[in-house]
């Protein structure tokens, strides 16, 4: 009998244990790489080479809205 108590108690116990274990965030968090100098300024340069992006009316951007409004409804 004692034996059949002291396999209950420990499945238990295991079992217990599995539960109030924690789920999440058991892993190290992953290093952020920096970026170097050289790609920062090889960036830089690419964003001035790209052509402005021309701005959209408020007109155009308001009839884009209504027509969508028009076809969901």
């Amino acid at each position: 009998m004692s034996v059949v108590t002291d396999l209950v108690k420990s499945v238990v116990d295991s079992a217990l244990a599995e539960i109030l274990r924690k789920t999440t965030g058991t892993r190290k968090r992953a290093r952020r790489r920096t970026k170097t100098t050289a790609s920062r300024t090889l960036e830089q340069i690419e964003k001035l080479l790209k052509p402005a992006k021309r701005q959209t009316s408020r007109k155009k951007t308001t009839r884009s809205r209504s027509k969508t409004k028009r076809r969901a409804s």
